[in-house]
């Protein structure tokens, strides 16, 4: 997000769609990196997304928009429920919701995890029989 815009980032005249995800990622207190794995795309397509340099497909930009509570018209042409502000966070809150992004991974992973062995092991009876 280039910060010699101020407050008028907002504004669909001046913001761009990489400015309105860096803004509303920063408010919803994610890294890059934390958003990246929750959206299931590599760091470096959503730092293209951020710096104009390429867009999502549909499915991404919904997923994108959900998890940034912000509307998908917003992200794309600045109109529509979006962000209105990027509150300052403290350590502590953002402390706070690293620790909550690794929970919600490591359920993830744990649940992908129990799932890969519920194959294997239908597999391997299947072999038994």
């Amino acid at each position: 997000m280039n910060d010699e815009m101020g407050q008028d980032w907002f504004d669909p005249e001046t913001s761009t769609f990489g400015d309105r995800v860096a803004g509303a990622r920063e408010a919803a207190g994610m890294t890059q990196k934390q958003l990246a794995r929750r959206l299931g795309v590599k760091l470096d397509t959503l730092r293209k997304w951020e710096n104009d340099m390429s867009e999502p497909r549909a499915n991404k930009l919904s997923m994108l928009s959900g998890l940034l509570n912000v509307s998908m018209r917003w992200l794309l042409e600045g109109e529509g429920e979006g962000v209105t502000e990027v509150p300052d966070m403290t350590r502590e809150d953002k402390d706070l919701e690293e620790i909550l992004a690794e929970i919600v991974d490591l359920k993830s992973r744990a649940n992908r995890t129990a799932n890969r062995l519920g194959a294997l092991e239908k597999r391997l009876r299947s072999w038994a029989d």
